[in-house]
C-alpha cells in the first residue's frame, strides 16, 4: 500500500493541486513520522508542529480558491520542505548547531528561504547541522547525531546530515541544505540522495551571509533529479548586493524542464586523482566509479582519463579559507570555552591567520581556478567518487584529537571542496551500494552555470538504474 511517504515531491505537490488529498494530511503525516523516528536519526533540531499546520491550512485555503477561480498556485504549494539549521526563519529558532545558541530565535527570513515560501512550501523545522556548518559530519551538543537511515551506527554526513537523513528515513519529502565543502554532496552520497551543490552566484546568500570567497551556496537534496531539479527552480534568483550572480535560464525553461530532456552525446573526464596528500580511495568507492563510468559509456557518452588540474599547493591556501570561515561565527570570548573541540581549534588557527596571509590565500586559489577551468572547459562534466571512504561510524572523527580529526575530514572529502574552490555547479548520484547494502554516490560536475546538462545527465543515469524505490528498512517503519 502506498504511503504518503513513498510520493515524489512533484507527485504530492500534484495531488494537493488537484485535491487527491490536503497539505493537512500530508504535512500531519510526516509530523508523525518526525515524532515518532527523529531520535533514531537525529534529523530535526527543531520540529514546528503549529507553524507547519497554520502553513498547511493556509495551503489548503489557497486550492480551494484556485478550483473555484482558476488562479495559479505556486509550484511547491502546500508540501513540506524543512530549513537546515544554519538559514534563518523567522520567528523559529536557530542554533548554528552550537549549544551556545540553543535558545536565539531568527528576526527575518534568508532570501533562499523567502523563495521557498514564494513557491508554497510548508516549513515542518529546522533540520540539524554540526556546529556552524564546520565540519562534515552532524554531532553536536544540540540532539542525538544525524545518522544514515541505511546504517544506524553510521553517520549522515555533514554539513547537512540533518536533512539527508530526514529524506532517507521518510521524515521529509525532499530538504534545503547548503554547501561550502561538499555540504550537500556529501550527506547525499552517504544516505542514498541526489544533491545539487549550484553554480556560484545560482542562489542569493544574502541579507546576512558574507560571500567574499564565494565556497558556499544553498542547494536542494531529494530523492529524485526532478525534485531536486524542482527545487533548485524555486531557489534560484539574486538581490541586489549579492557579490556573485547567475543570469537566469532563458524564458519559458526550467530545471525542472531539463530533468525530462535528453542530454545528448557528452565528453566527460574521469579521474581518481586526489590532492590531499595520505588520502586513499576505497575498494568500494573504485567500484562505483568504474560502474558509473561504465554505464555513462553504455549511454554513448565519451568518458576520458585525465588528472584533476587542481595543485597541491591550493590544499594549504583552501585550508587557511575555512580557517578563516570559523571565525565568523557570532561567538564572544567568553563563549570560547562552551564550544565542541574541532571548532575552538578551528577558530583558534582563523584567528591566527594575518590579512595579508587571508589575501594570499585567495589570490593562489583564484590562480589555481583559472588554470582548471582553462583546462576542463573541453568537458561537459567531470567524474569522480564524491567520497573516498563508505559512510563513517558515528564518532569516528571526534575519537581523535582536533588537528587529526579534521585531516580525517580532508582524507574523507578529498574531491568535494574542489568544486566550491571553483564555482562550478556539482552533484551526488545515488547510484551504487555496498555489498553491506551502504550507499556510495558518484559526482558529476559541469561548467559554471551549466547545472541544465548535469541535471539532464542524472536524469538519463537515474532512468538507466532507478533508485527512488530503493529504501532503507526504517522507511517502512509504521511501529
Amino acid at each position: 500500500m502506498t504511503q504518503i511517504h513513498d510520493l515524489t515531491v512533484t507527485e504530492l505537490a500534484a495531488a494537493i493541486r488537484t485535491g487527491q488529498t490536503s497539505s493537512a494530511e500530508v504535512t500531519g503525516h510526516y509530523l508523525e513520522r518526525i515524532d515518532r523516528l527523529n531520535e533514531q536519526v537525529g534529523a530535526f533540531y527543531t520540529v514546528t508542529h503549529e507553524v507547519a499546520r497554520e502553513q498547511a491550512a493556509i495551503a489548503d485555503k489557497a486550492v480551494a480558491a484556485s478550483r473555484r477561480d482558476g488562479s495559479q498556485l505556486p509550484p511547491l504549494t502546500g508540501v513540506p520542505i524543512p530549513i537546515k539549521d544554519l538559514n534563518m526563519v523567522a520567528g523559529i529558532r536557530l542554533t548554528y548547531g552550537s549549544s551556545v545558541l540553543a535558545d536565539n530565535i531568527a528576526t527575518q527570513d534568508d532570501y533562499v528561504v523567502e523563495h521557498l515560501r514564494s513557491a508554497g512550501i510548508v516549513i515542518t523545522g529546522k533540520t540539524a547541522t554540526p556546529e556552524f556548518g564546520l565540519p562534515c559530519y552532524t554531532e553536536t551538543r544540540i540532539g542525538p547525531p544525524a545518522r544514515t537511515p541505511w546504517d544506524l551506527s553510521r553517520s549522515a554526513g555533514g554539513s547537512s546530515g540533518g536533512a539527508a537523513a530526514a529524506v532517507a528515513a521518510g521524515l521529509a519529502p525532499a530538504a534545503q541544505g547548503s554547501d561550502g565543502g561538499g555540504s550537500i554532496r556529501i550527506p547525499s552520497s552517504v544516505c542514498g540522495l541526489f544533491g545539487i551543490k549550484p553554480s556560484r552566484g545560482r542562489i542569493s546568500q544574502g541579507p546576512l551571509m558574507p560571500d567574499l570567497a564565494g565556497l558556499s551556496t544553498d542547494g536542494p537534496l531529494a530523492r529524485t533529479v526532478a525534485d531536486a531539479a524542482l527545487l533548485l527552480d524555486a531557489m534560484t534568483g539574486n538581490h541586489p548586493g549579492d557579490m556573485y550572480t547567475q543570469p537566469g535560464l532563458p524564458a519559458g525553461e526550467s530545471f525542472v524542464g531539463y530533468a525530462s530532456r535528453e542530454p545528448g552525446r557528452l565528453r566527460i573526464a574521469r579521474s581518481l586523482t586526489t590532492v590531499i596528500e595520505g588520502a586513499e580511495v576505497d575498494q568500494d568507492c573504485v567500484a562505483a566509479y568504474q560502474e558509473a563510468s561504465d554505464l555513462l559509456a553504455s549511454l554513448g557518452h565519451e568518458v576520458e582519463d585525465v588528472e584533476l588540474p587542481f595543485p597541491p599547493e591550493a590544499v594549504p591556501s583552501f585550508v587557511t579559507l575555512w580557517y578563516a570561515m570559523a571565525t565568523l561565527a557570532p561567538i564572544t570570548p567568553e563563549q570560547e570555552g562552551e564550544l565542541l573541540p574541532l571548532t575552538r581549534y578551528l577558530r583558534g588557527q582563523g584567528l591566527a591567520v594575518s590579512a595579508a596571509e587571508l589575501q594570499y590565500a585567495q589570490a593562489v586559489l583564484q590562480g589555481s581556478v583559472r588554470v582548471a577551468l582553462n583546462a576542463l572547459s573541453g568537458y561537459h562534466a567531470v567524474l569522480t567518487p564524491t567520497l573516498a571512504l563508505p559512510p563513517r561510524p558515528v564518532g569516528w572523527f571526534d575519537e581523535v584529537e582536533p588537528a587529526e580529526n579534521f585531516e580525517r575530514q580532508k582524507r574523507f572529502t578529498p574531491w568535494t571542496p574542489l568544486y566550491n574552490l571553483s564555482g562550478q555547479p556539482a552533484v551526488s548520484v545515488p547510484l551504487c551500494w555496498t555489498a553491506e547494502g551502504l550507499p556510495i554516490g558518484i559526482m558529476l560536475a559541469g561548467q559554471i552555470g551549466d547545472e541544465a546538462t548535469l541535471i539532464s545527465l542524472s536524469a538519463q543515469l537515474e532512468a538507466a538504474r532507478p533508485w527512488r524505490d530503493r529504501h532503507p528498512p526504517i522507511w517502512t517503519d509504521v511501529s
